[in-house]
């Protein structure tokens, strides 16, 4: 199987952090695209490979091409029982499922359109609109969206309950673009600051790029 791959990018290191957790490194190769050269955009990729162009993309054995990360993430999910990233039971995966969906819009989906509107993002060869009062509206959505977080993490060790999901990676990566887009998680949300600090211990976040460049 290939990823196609921003090595250092917020949201395909979700589907990295997935895969690490798996354990089916082995079995994927990463092909790089650049996003700052606006590899993603071309129209060969767009036509060939994801018509949104955006990253990740995987690509099966036979061609099928499965974009959007959490797509992917079950995908891989389904491929060994455990861990489960995305739940065993109905209950458990419509939990996953919701606090996924909220990480994605609250944080990790507003920093996206800060990133792109209200700083210089990908640059003039790829940022051919910006509304910056629109990206500076999502920018304060995204710290609203890490109070809410730390108010979850006060009763519970991880961001769908009591065991690490795909709801905890999809916060990862929205902090993880907030490093990029110097966004700083504010002092008083220790609960979300000290599990950040736990994650990246985890072996899976630990040896992802975005954490060592």
């Amino acid at each position: 199987m290939t990823v196609y791959d921003f090595p250092v990018g917020p949201y395909p290191t979700r589907v990295r952090i997935a895969i690490a957790e798996k354990k089916l490194q082995a079995q994927v190769q990463f092909k790089m695209v650049d996003l700052y050269k606006g590899e993603h955009k071309t129209p060969e990729f767009i036509a060939q490979k994801n018509y949104s162009g955006t990253l990740p993309v995987l690509e099966l054995h036979d061609g099928t091409l499965i974009a959007e990360c959490t797509a992917i993430t079950q995908y891989f999910d389904t491929l060994d029982g455990a861990p489960s990233l995305t739940g065993t039971t109905p209950l458990q995966q419509g939990i996953i499922h919701m606090m996924s969906k909220r990480a994605e819009i609250e944080l990790l989906d507003a920093i996206s359109v800060y990133f792109h509107h209200g700083t210089p993002g990908l640059g003039p060869s790829v940022e051919l609109y910006q509304n910056p009062e629109w990206g500076f509206r999502q920018r304060d959505k995204a710290i609203r969206g890490m109070h809410y977080f730390d108010t979850v993490l006060q009763h519970q060790p991880f961001i769908a309950g009591a065991e690490f999901s795909m709801a905890d990676i999809t916060v990862i990566g929205g902090l993880v673009f907030a490093a990029i887009v110097k966004l700083e998680i504010p002092a008083e949300c220790r609960a979300l600051l000290a599990w950040y600090e736990r994650m990246k211990q985890r072996e899976s976040v630990i040896t992802q790029p975005a954490f060592s460049s």
